[in-house]
């Protein structure tokens, strides 16, 4: 006669975790609403997005031989409306861009909210996304600040303008170097195993699972952030590279051989860095 576990969850061991999701047939499947859900906000996100795009692809030719994008002038201006613009499209592209490959984690969460019998359990998953994204606005915001310092000190000065392509090329290898650490491979390793993240941090309270989604969210920059800045360098309002860096961030999360790829997009980074910083060296006209 079959006696079923326990339904308590343990988040110390994670054992009722893996009950939660291997036993009960049935119990774990997703409503066809949830994956509606998804694609209305993935749909919805990225056309925002591409709107966001086209309505700033004006650009400004800059000494040095590169091109500020209209967001990055009307940023520098300080503007507290500017600001929240920004989030407000930073959002949008995280949304598009993040979403595929953190749909693994909100629906095993869901699966477990579901098995233990939790209380509004669409709205518990809507705090876990965001959570997730609130963690990727905070990431805006500082790029957001950094940006416009930056492009406020370019049009100021022609000289910083000059700079700004060996910069680029310096942040590139930053970022591909980055791609090669332990701290890299680390949060790497978290993003990819939902179950492990569940199992020590998930908690009976509603609010809690906003404070999962932050915790998820937090590792994932900790994760994609040299990503994001190879992004920034290439455009980050260019559809192209955005599309090219989601489908990165959603191969390195969802392929077993992930760390593979994030160690060759790093050896490119470094290598188009390289070449990119060495080139726009010998275009530089200073006055020492």
């Amino acid at each position: 006669m079959r006696h079923d576990k326990p339904t308590t969850f343990a988040p110390e061991t994670g054992s009722e975790l893996t009950v939660a999701v291997a036993s009960r047939k049935g119990a774990g499947s997703a409503v066809p609403g949830f994956y509606f859900a998804s694609a209305f906000v993935f749909l919805s996100a990225a056309a925002l997005t591409a709107w966001f795009s086209h309505a700033m692809s004006m650009t400004m030719p800059m000494p040095g031989g590169w091109s500020m994008s209209m967001m990055w002038m009307e940023v520098a201006s300080g503007s507290p409306g500017q600001f929240l613009l920004f989030i407000a499209m930073w959002i949008s592209m995280m949304v598009a861009m993040m979403l595929p490959s953190s749909l693994p984690m909100l629906l095993l969460y869901r699966r477990v909210a579901r098995f233990r019998g939790d209380s509004y359990l669409s709205f518990r998953v809507w705090l876990v996304g965001a959570g997730y994204f609130a963690a990727w606005a905070g990431f805006g915001a500082l790029v957001c600040l950094i940006g416009a310092l930056v492009s406020r000190m370019a049009m100021a000065s022609a000289h910083v303008s000059q700079a700004i392509p060996v910069a680029g090329g310096i942040a590139l290898i930053a970022a591909g170097v980055y791609q090669l650490t332990p701290w890299k491979g680390g949060c790497l390793r978290h993003c990819q195993d939902p179950v492990s993240v569940l199992s020590h941090h998930l908690g009976a309270q509603a609010q809690s699972a906003f404070t999962l989604g932050l915790h998820h969210g937090a590792y994932c920059v900790g994760c994609c952030w040299g990503l994001m800045l190879i992004q920034l360098v290439l455009g980050v309002m260019n559809i192209y590279v955005m599309v090219a860096i989601a489908l990165v961030i959603a191969l390195e999360k969802l392929l077993p051989s992930g760390g593979r790829l994030a160690y060759w997009t790093g050896v490119a980074a470094i290598l188009v860095g390289t070449f990119l910083a060495a080139n726009s060296l010998r275009e530089v006209h200073w006055i020492l």
